[in-house]
């Protein structure tokens, strides 16, 4: 058991290795790269806006573009950002295009992270 002392408040004073909960969880961790990309999708406020709009209904771009105060161009791009990470599908009527989220998962993530926010913001 190795020991350092530290002056951080929100570490321990000691340096302390548990070798058993080591020895039991090495190795577990499972590759994170896909997650975090994901995680990075919708770190931009815009596109956590758009993911939000379409979790209450299908809109076409021009609808989310007025919502949004953007332009179509713009929320163009953002959809095909959110498209390639799968959070986003489309489908044509027509002359039209209309957006969705690709399923209900995406609607979880979007629903816990609002419950994480507020009760973070309870406990301030």
């Amino acid at each position: 058991m190795n020991e350092r002392k530290n002056s951080s408040a929100d570490l321990c004073d000691v340096f302390c290795i548990d070798e058993e909960k080591v020895r039991t969880l090495m190795g577990t961790v499972p590759d994170m790269g896909d997650l975090a990309e994901l995680f990075k999708v919708l770190a931009d406020e815009t596109r956590a806006k758009i993911v939000y709009l379409l979790s209450k209904e299908e809109l076409c771009v021009c609808d989310i573009a007025a919502i949004l105060g953007m332009t179509v161009s713009n929320v163009s791009h953002h959809l095909r950002v959110l498209r390639v990470a799968h959070l986003v599908k489309f489908r044509r009527d027509g002359k039209q295009v209309y957006y969705s989220l690709d399923d209900d998962h995406v609607i979880q993530i979007i629903k816990e992270g609002f419950e994480h926010v507020n009760h973070t913001r309870k406990q301030r």
